[in-house]
């Protein structure tokens, strides 16, 4: 990290913010997560909007009441949950690349709608790889982030900024993109190899309930409350975690495992969320109703491969 750099200075952190790139690769075999963003398109967007690679950190501000303070000339782009936005109390503009001045003050509302909102900056944070050659924050780990020990930005950090020549354009989110984080969520399920665990009336009261996100949901998983579901056994030997992997302990009230989650265990699991339906399940506040539905792997991995090309290819 170069320290001496201008950059952003972080005068009110709000509730939890954390440094976020795409992710650590090539380190659960060390029982190490893999982290990043837990909405990854909204994460994305800031990025491209001010022209910035993929993998480039950003900044992942849960709840909003943020507020921070430009010490150079930035480029940045707010992306995710419906916030209040003002730049030196002026009312700007989300989902668009803005400019800064030294002296500039940044200052987000609590979300109307959504969880998470992301700040990129062009040319992004002059930050030293961490594991994986990555800055992801994981709190429960102690890894990562601006000091490397996995805690989140204070009051008074001084985030350090790559140069960049220009701003350059002024790239703003065609309007018929944005996503609405109030609409009935749905999320796509992979059926997984242990299917056979669960009865077939298991999985009808599954995929025809409504579960609710509880309030002990957090990046490690999203615990939801729902009609319980049966599986034969208890427990399995112990194996490796998939993002997105509907776990069902013993209570058969699932658990849909996130970003920081665990890189082993031995609970049943029926399937896997989808990475593109993890996002909108990042911006559902607790109390939100979920359903799911099916979706073939195939259906699946286009999805994938369509987001990586859009964001990769920029």
């Amino acid at each position: 990290m170069t320290a001496d750099l201008p950059g952003l200075s972080i005068i009110k952190p709000g509730f939890m913010t954390l440094l976020q790139d795409s992710g650590r690769r090539g380190v659960m075999h060390q029982g190490l997560a893999c982290g990043g963003p837990m909405d990854r398109h909204a994460w994305a967007w800031a990025n491209r909007l001010v022209g910035n690679p993929w993998h480039t950190a950003a900044l992942e501000i849960s709840f909003g009441g943020f507020e921070c303070m430009a010490e150079t000339h930035l480029q940045i782009a707010i992306t995710g949950a419906d916030t209040s936005l003002h730049i030196n109390g002026s009312p700007q503009p989300r989902w668009t690349a803005l400019n800064m001045k030294p002296g500039d003050r940044l200052v987000l509302g609590h979300p109307a709608s959504g969880v998470r909102v992301y700040l990129a900056v062009k040319g992004g944070f002059a930050l030293t790889p961490g594991l994986g050659g990555s800055n992801s924050t994981l709190v429960r780990e102690g890894t990562g982030g601006l000091r490397g020990d996995g805690s989140a930005l204070q009051a008074g950090d001084h985030l350090p900024c790559n140069t960049v020549k220009s701003h350059g354009i002024q790239r703003q989110m065609p309007e018929q993109w944005l996503p609405d984080y109030t609409a009935p969520l749905v999320l796509d399920v992979i059926m997984g190899a242990q299917l056979d665990r669960f009865p077939s009336s298991t999985l009808h009261r599954f995929f025809s309930s409504c579960y609710t996100l509880t309030p002990r949901s957090d990046r490690m998983g999203a615990r939801l409350s729902g009609p319980a579901l049966e599986h034969h056994g208890v427990t399995l030997i112990s194996e490796g975690i998939s993002l997105g992997a509907i776990q069902v302990p013993a209570d058969g009230q699932p658990i849909i495992l996130l970003q920081d989650r665990q890189t082993v265990g031995g609970y049943p699991k029926l399937g896997a969320v989808t990475p593109r339906s993890l996002d909108a399940l990042a911006q559902r506040m607790p109390g939100s109703e979920i359903r799911f539905r099916p979706i073939a792997l195939h259906e699946a991995q286009e999805q994938e491969k369509r987001f990586l090309a859009f964001f990769q290819g920029q």
